[in-house]
C-alpha cells in the first residue's frame, strides 16, 4: 500500500468541487488500517466514496412521477428494521419514491449538512431494476439538494452503484474501508 499524499483542507475542497479523483487521506488516516490490523480487525466492505458540484449534473431533471414517501414504507420496502434511525428527526430527511401500481419499488434518502447533501440508500426492488428509477432518483435529489442551496452532493457507492452516480455527474473520491472485530 502506497502511503496517501497528505493535502491541506484548502486544497481537499478544491479538488472535491472540481471532481478529481484523488484520494483524499491524511497520514492519520492511513497510518489507522494499519493500527486496526494490528489490534485484530480486518477488512470487511470497501465502497467507493462519490462526490460532485451540483452545476455539474450531468443528466435532465427527471420527468417520472417521483413523490416524497413515508418512513414506514420506505423501511418496510428496504428491508430495515423499524427502529432504523429512531431517535433520528426524521423531518431532516428528504425521502423520494418511484411506485409502480401503486407499491414503492425504488427509494432514495438525502441529508444536508453545511451545504453537501449526502445521498444515502437508493435503492430499487428486484422486479423493477434494469428501468432507470435509481438513475432518476439520484438526479432528482441532486437537483433538489440544489434548490435546497447545496453546492456539492456527496454518495457511498457499492460497486454495482458506481456506474449508475457516474451517469448522473458524481466522480471517484476514493475507497471507503470498513473494518470489523
Amino acid at each position: 500500500m502506497t502511503a496517501p499524499k497528505l493535502l491541506e483542507s484548502s486544497e481537499q475542497e478544491e479538488l472535491y468541487l472540481r471532481g478529481s479523483d484523488t484520494l483524499l487521506a491524511s497520514w492519520e488516516e492511513y497510518a489507522r488500517g494499519a493500527e486496526l490490523e494490528r489490534r485484530g480487525y480486518t477488512l470487511d466492505t470497501t465502497t467507493r466514496a462519490m462526490g460532485m458540484a451540483l452545476d455539474d449534473i450531468a443528466v435532465a431533471r427527471p420527468q417520472i412521477p417521483l413523490r416524497p414517501a413515508r418512513w414506514l414504507e420506505y423501511l418496510t420496502m428496504e428491508r430495515l428494521p423499524l427502529d432504523f434511525l429512531a431517535t433520528a428527526d426524521h423531518a431532516a430527511f428528504h425521502l423520494l419514491a418511484a411506485r409502480a401500481d401503486g407499491e414503492m419499488v425504488a427509494a432514495a434518502l438525502a441529508y444536508d449538512y453545511g451545504g453537501d447533501c449526502g445521498i444515502y440508500n437508493v435503492g430499487t426492488v428486484e422486479k423493477a431494476r434494469r428501468r432507470g428509477l435509481g438513475t432518476a432518483l439520484t438526479a432528482a435529489q441532486a437537483y433538489d439538494a440544489r434548490d435546497r442551496g447545496c453546492r456539492t452532493a456527496s454518495v457511498q457507492s457499492t460497486e454495482m452503484a458506481e456506474r449508475v452516480y457516474a451517469a448522473v455527474g458524481f466522480r471517484d473520491l476514493g475507497r471507503i474501508l470498513e473494518y470489523v472485530p
